[in-house]
């Protein structure tokens, strides 16, 4: 009966067992696993992924799930590289992760040509859903355009209208101060200067004392990682804000304020997707994730890794199939209703649109412990979190 011919209503469920028992999937995270980055993302996104694959198993059992996970080094060359090979080589059907924009938005073109998928979670550009956007690109947690409208506008509101940008020479960096420097200046500032630095320099002294002698209100901070650590650390030394200048802080990571310690970090306003102190569902993952991971806790892209896994293995359990035209379908279909970053959609240019925060970060005095670094301002709506359809010129957009 289990063989070649299946009874009628009986037949049904006996002929579909088999079949979604050999749906294997095999997810390849791709990341920056011991440079600028790695703290935010890295080895992190590949304890974020297994989590998801073990939560998943408690509600479907039918489909197997492999991680694999390789270094890009935060370079477009090696992870276009590896992104080809998992393809062609190893059967890769999905990318995640892929923090550093310039890598996305290789990555991207890679997954559009082969069809396949990308569940973009670090990458910040913003043209990831705008100009170079695709079909078999999901970009889930935050980007460039949010940042901007998020943390800039609470900068020009709270009086900061002149800025002047340190931004990483990378997609990311030019990204940023584009969008944030469109915001300023259409809320009536202005841009009194830019300068770019390679990724991974230690030595910002140049870049400061630019923006120090600039005279601007506020110095926009368009680095992340590393790279924003030991900018913060070295304008502390120059006395910037002491001085009576602001730092906003455009790529701002809660592993960045730990490394960096209240002391040097408070009254930071920035903007994430999520944070692991923000309610009991937060807080019940954050205690999942620091085990599974020494102790720490989850950034926001780890937790987009996590949430962005799961909608996509929800679709294709719903699909029935791992096609990608299928489930990419399903994922612009289905609703996101996630304990992370709440509920929200798929937009047809692959953005993720959910609730984005403001946050500001806690005085040593007002902190109760190593990771109680954030206070709420604001949560922006999942409707005015991201750039409107409308605006972001990409090509899937009638």
């Amino acid at each position: 009966m289990r063989g070649s011919v299946c009874g009628l209503a009986l037949g049904l469920v006996l002929c579909a067992g088999p079949g979604l028992a050999e749906t294997k999937i095999k997810i390849g995270v791709l990341s920056d696993m011991s440079g600028p980055y790695s703290d935010l993302a890295g080895p992190g996104s590949v304890a974020a992924a297994r989590l998801a694959v073990e939560d998943f198993a408690k509600i479907n059992k039918d489909i197997v799930v492999e991680i694999v996970s390789a270094n890009h080094q935060n370079k477009a060359d090696i992870g276009s590289t590896i992104a080809r090979s998992w393809i062609d080589q190893d059967g890769v059907d999905v990318i995640a992760d892929v923090t550093g924009s310039p890598v996305a938005l290789a990555v991207s073109q890679i997954v559009k040509d082969k069809n396949r998928i990308q569940l973009n979670a670090g990458a910040a550009t913003a043209d990831l859903t705008g100009s170079k956007c695709t079909a078999n690109t999901i970009h889930w947690t935050y980007d460039t355009w949010a940042n901007a409208h998020g943390t800039g506008r609470a900068m020009v509101e709270r009086g900061g209208t002149s800025w002047f940008f340190i931004a990483v020479d990378q997609a990311s960096g030019q990204a940023m101060e584009r969008d944030t420097a469109a915001m300023v200046k259409a809320a009536g500032g202005q841009v009194l200067g830019s300068v770019k630095h390679p990724l991974g320099t230690s030595d910002f002294s140049s870049f400061l004392l630019r923006a120090q002698t600039s005279g601007a209100k506020v110095v926009g901070l368009a680095s992340g990682g590393e790279d924003m650590i030991n900018a913060i650390k070295q304008a502390s030394e120059f006395g910037i804000v002491q001085g009576g200048q602001s730092m906003a802080g455009l790529f701002t990571f809660v592993t960045d304020i730990h490394a960096l310690g209240l002391k040097l970090a408070q009254g930071l306003v920035l903007s994430e997707a999520f944070y692991w102190d923000r309610d009991p569902q937060s807080r019940a993952f954050a205690k999942r994730f620091a085990g599974a991971f020494n102790g720490s806790m989850p950034t926001q892209v780890h937790a987009g890794v996590y949430s962005s896994i799961m909608h996509y293995l929800k679709a294709v359990q719903a699909a029935g199939t791992k096609e990608t035209t299928a489930v990419l379908a399903k994922m612009r279909e289905m609703p996101i209703d996630d304990p992370l970053f709440g509920k929200g959609e798929v937009r047809i240019d692959g953005r993720a649109v959910h609730d984005m925060y403001l946050f500001r970060v806690k005085s040593p005095a007002q902190s109760t412990g190593g990771w109680d670094l954030y206070e709420t301002l604001a949560t922006i709506p999942a409707a005015e979190a991201f750039r409107p359809l409308k605006d972001g010129n990409c090509p899937l957009v009638k």
